[in-house]
């Protein structure tokens, strides 16, 4: 087993390669980026913590939610997360470039997966449609990932709150709701004229195969969980940290939350397992 030794502000630490990745998010919508991380690196570990009990995040303000993410985080490190993936658009936005300075451990942030919906046209304008939290669509690094990509391409945006609150309480199987609030965020929007939507909040990749269902054909439904994935798989072997236990390992996958009832856990694990829609 390979041994890194990393310095943080806690002290010198020793991160063994089959040491877990830590992944944190406001809920449960990360829990979507730890399927992603289980399909394609099923030999890892992976510690994840969701932070129900302060969602949503992208309502509070930048200052708040990057102070939750570093006691995410921190809980993370304390169980010994080798990497912290911040599986979440609105807490990337807020905290990721502290983080990076503040721990010496690799730290994955995540962004809406615009750079993939226009690309995938292979230079043609591209009509675009990002829905995200309301913190995400009005922070820098997302005005700044937007002046980047657009070029030619058309990028509306689109807050969703109810989206995050629909999950967190569970109502995910209830397709009235549910496609009662995709229907009034879409209302704005001449969705035949659309080329693609972005799902730019963890929680809305819970919701994909409702999308798929309700949007024309042509419209392609992109969201950044396999992209986030294979930039962890690539961190972790340029860090000499990636697990070297056999592929036919099962990594195991802990779920934690800030949110300590029976219905919260019964509900991730609902999650990770695919027994709701996602």
């Amino acid at each position: 087993m390979i041994i890194t030794v990393l310095h943080t502000t806690k002290g010198v630490v020793q991160l063994g390669s089959n040491a877990p990745i830590g992944v944190f998010d406001s809920g449960m919508g990360g829990i979507s980026v730890v399927r992603q991380i289980h399909k394609d690196m099923p030999n890892e570990d992976i510690i994840f913590f969701g932070d129900s009990a302060n969602a949503p995040y992208g309502t509070r303000p930048a200052s708040e939610v990057e102070e939750l993410s570093f006691s995410a985080a921190d809980h993370l490190i304390a169980k010994g997360a080798k990497a912290i993936v911040i599986a979440c658009n609105t807490a990337t936005s807020a905290g990721a470039g502290d983080m990076r300075h503040t721990y010496d451990i690799p730290v994955i942030g995540m962004e809406p997966a615009v750079k993939v919906a226009r690309d995938r046209s292979g230079g043609s304008p591209q009509n675009i449609l990002v829905l995200a939290t309301e913190l995400t669509l009005k922070g820098q690094k997302f005005a700044d990932l937007i002046a980047q990509v657009r070029g030619n391409s058309t990028i509306h945006t689109q807050p969703c709150p109810d989206l995050v609150t629909i999950v967190e309480s569970g109502q995910l199987n209830d397709r009235t709701r549910v496609q009662d609030a995709i229907s009034g965020y879409l209302a704005p929007f001449d969705v035949e004229a659309l080329d693609s939507i972005v799902l730019g909040c963890t929680h809305f990749v819970f919701y994909r195969s409702y999308f798929e269902e309700m949007l024309p054909g042509h419209v392609a439904v992109i969201d950044g969980n396999p992209g986030t994935s294979h930039h962890l798989g690539t961190v972790l072997r340029e860090f000499g940290i990636q697990s070297d236990r056999p592929e036919s390992y099962t990594g195991a996958v802990t779920l934690e939350n800030s949110r300590k009832d029976k219905v919260t856990g019964l509900l991730a694990e609902s999650l990770l397992h695919g027994d709701i829609l996602g």
